[in-house]
């Protein structure tokens, strides 16, 4: 099974990652390709039985690169927060992944303690984050622009702060974790209506990638 199991992987990953050597014209694996295979091979002769897939797949996505490895995360994410309300955002120019999280389903109205139906949710980012420790995380609240300034960034900042506790709590280190309430002044959407201020009350996790691997 394991043999198989990497005979796949490295299939995939082959295939994904040639290129076309300009000098040749031959199509060959670049060394993304070549490292994310030789990552991969290592990591599910180390994964042991139980978790042989999981040590395969980051495996590859370390001996791949950076951008293997945000786009591995970015897909277990993906995975792990379907239908939960959560967005998945990847920015193309950095590579870091933003979760959004609106404000309905985080937090009762104008308080800063986490709804208990969110903890799940939050359980699956912090295990995701733990799997994949590379990372550095900036947890950022927001408010739409409802009531005084000092009051918004005092409950943005306390929202971020609670995001940022309970990672922590699941065993994601402190030292990982940024936290900063931005008020009103980051909206993402028309603040002149309750569709845009219900979008604009949110928690957005940032992953930022690794400066290298």
């Amino acid at each position: 099974m394991r043999i198989v199991l990497i005979a796949a992987i490295s299939g995939s990953l082959l295939v994904a990652g040639c290129t076309t050597n300009p000098y040749t014209g031959e199509r060959q694996a670049s060394k993304a390709a070549i490292g994310a295979l030789t990552g991969a091979a290592v990591g599910a002769l180390a994964g042991g039985k139980k978790h042989r897939g999981e040590g395969a797949a980051i495996g590859a996505a370390l001996g791949g690169g950076v951008g293997v490895y945000m786009d591995s995360q970015e897909k277990k994410l993906r995975d792990e927060l379907q239908g939960t309300g959560v967005g998945v955002q990847k920015d193309k120019t950095t590579g870091a992944i933003d979760l959004i999280m609106p404000g309905n389903i985080t937090f009762p109205t104008a308080q800063s303690s986490i709804k208990p139906d969110f903890f799940a949710t939050l359980n699956s980012v912090g295990k995701t984050l733990k799997e994949f420790n590379k990372t550095t995380i900036t947890v950022s609240g927001h408010t739409d622009n409802v009531g005084r300034d000092d009051y918004n960034m005092k409950l943005s900042q306390d929202r971020a702060n609670a995001v940022g506790q309970y990672l922590t709590s699941q065993g994601v280190p402190a030292s990982r974790i940024t936290t900063v309430g931005f008020g009103k002044t980051k909206p993402i959407a028309d603040n002149s209506n309750e569709v845009g201020r219900a979008q604009n009350r949110r928690v957005e996790i940032t992953i930022n990638p690794p400066e290298s691997m």
